[in-house]
């Protein structure tokens, strides 16, 4: 049975995590960090596949049972000379931190440990000892209060590089979920991040039945194109095509290439694609009145439809591109 490397922490939230950032890097934390500024709770630890919805079990009654948790982040401390590790100090509601760690320890979540339960936010792991102890003296000054809504299970991965990284899978806000119909046909509501291992089951097992029986089991295809110069990327186009519609999801151009004719290459290989895929229609959003909107419009691109307040509260307008049977040439 395969085995699947798991975690639990409290993810700092922003903008917070934002500063912890900044001090990694002057403290000399180097490359990208393997997971975002985080309170570990139950370090890495390996469960069974099989296991895997007992564990959300474990996380979705430990929630249900802790009320947010506020916390003092600082001064800046190590683990000299045992371990060479800078971290940010946890203070304030520790007691509730402690218990909410109880809760969640416990199998499959459970292992043995090298050290007792100690929390705290890293900020660099490893480094030279005379510069982590210099940091406590420069840094000394540095404090952050932050409030935890929700507890994360997280996954060790590969990046496309490579590199081990950790990935939240789960998500579950404390003060327990929702429940509704008492007395009768119970339903447990619950708000999170993202769809957990078990919502994401259940969502593509449904929703292919769903298309099997309305559409003979039609799916939206995905589209990419990758514009590369000198074998770096430097923008791309992502959407999808179903049948003879289809739809531009994003185009990326990165800023010091911009005005190079780059975004209009872009789209004209994704509408060719599209055309040669059989679709007839293309559809994308963007931000009413927003510099995107002139571009689409000089290329051809009319407004079908407006929405109100529809992303970040800002208007977005929805363009459409009929193809017909010529491909698509941009300028």
């Amino acid at each position: 049975m395969a085995r699947l490397r798991l975690g639990v922490a409290l993810l700092v939230p922003p903008p917070v995590a934002g500063e912890v950032d900044v001090l990694r890097r002057a403290c000399g934390g180097e490359g990208v960090p393997p997971m975002a500024p985080h309170v570990t709770l139950v370090p890495p630890v390996n469960v069974r596949e099989d296991r895997l919805g007992d564990a959300l079990a474990v996380l979705r009654a430990a929630a249900s049972a802790t009320r947010p948790v506020t916390v003092t982040l600082g001064p800046p401390q190590t683990f000299l000379p045992v371990n060479p590790v800078l971290y940010l100090a946890v203070g304030g509601d520790v007691d509730r931190l402690e218990a909410l760690r109880d809760r969640v320890f416990s199998e499959p979540l459970a292992r043995s440990l090298t050290w007792p339960f100690h929390p705290h936010v890293t900020v660099v792991d490893g480094g030279e000892p005379e510069r982590l102890a210099a940091a406590t003296q420069v840094l000394a000054g540095y404090r952050a209060e932050v409030t935890f809504e929700r507890v994360h299970l997280l996954q060790e991965r590969r990046d496309d590089a490579g590199a081990r990284v950790w990935r939240p899978i789960a998500d579950v806000a404390f003060g327990g979920q929702a429940v509704v119909g008492r007395g009768g046909l119970e339903l447990e509501l619950a708000v999170s991040e993202g769809l957990d291992p078990e919502g994401l089951v259940f969502s593509e097992r449904e929703w292919a039945a769903d298309d099997q029986e309305r559409h003979g089991g039609a799916r939206p295809s995905d589209l990419v194109v990758t514009a590369r110069r000198e074998g770096r990327v430097v923008g791309t186009a992502t959407g999808w095509t179903c049948g003879p519609g289809g739809f531009l999801r994003g185009l990326m151009v990165v800023p010091a290439h911009r005005g190079e004719g780059i975004g209009s290459h872009l789209l004209a290989a994704f509408v060719s694609e599209a055309a040669n895929r059989g679709s007839r229609l293309l559809r994308l959003h963007t931000e009413a009145g927003g510099p995107a909107e002139g571009f689409w419009r000089r290329l051809g691109w009319v407004e079908e439809a407006r929405f109100e307040a529809y992303v970040m509260g800002r208007d977005t307008v929805q363009l459409r591109r009929d193809l017909g049977s010529a491909p698509f040439s941009g300028s």
